[in-house]
């Protein structure tokens, strides 16, 4: 059994600790942005005016730098969920990565993780090795 199965392995069949916090983070990550986005329609018409998004999130060096910040980190994110889901034979990512531009990339990757340790879970129950020992 893999170190990442054993790690965070629930018990008799249930799904990890810390894939139920990959998954309140997914909620969160869908929610709180759009919260913001919700204001930001409210504020400015009654649309989602991407251009003015962008542009209002590139007005001064802070905002810059988020949004600069938020571009590298979210594309080499993605590669690595990309590869990682390859290397699992993990399915759903096209869902996943439709979610990151389609509601928000806070919500993509926690949710990414949260069927990644599904995954990892199905995978060691599968596995012939040694009996877990850990709890």
């Amino acid at each position: 059994m893999s170190e990442d199965a054993r790690s965070t392995r629930s018990g008799t069949g249930g799904i990890s600790w810390i894939a139920w916090i990959y998954l309140l983070l997914a909620v969160a990550g869908g929610v709180l942005p759009w919260l913001a986005n919700l204001d930001f329609i409210r504020s400015e018409g009654a649309a989602f005016d991407l251009g003015l998004f962008i542009r209002q999130a590139n007005v001064n060096p802070a905002a810059q730098s988020l949004s600069r910040d938020l571009a590298i980190g979210a594309t080499a994110v993605t590669i690595w969920m990309v590869r990682e889901s390859r290397r699992l034979g993990m399915r759903g990512l096209g869902w996943v990565l439709l979610s990151c531009v389609t509601i928000a990339f806070a919500f993509g990757p926690p949710l990414f993780l949260h069927l990644r340790e599904r995954r990892l879970l199905e995978l060691a129950r599968l596995s012939p090795e040694a009996p877990d020992t850990a709890a």
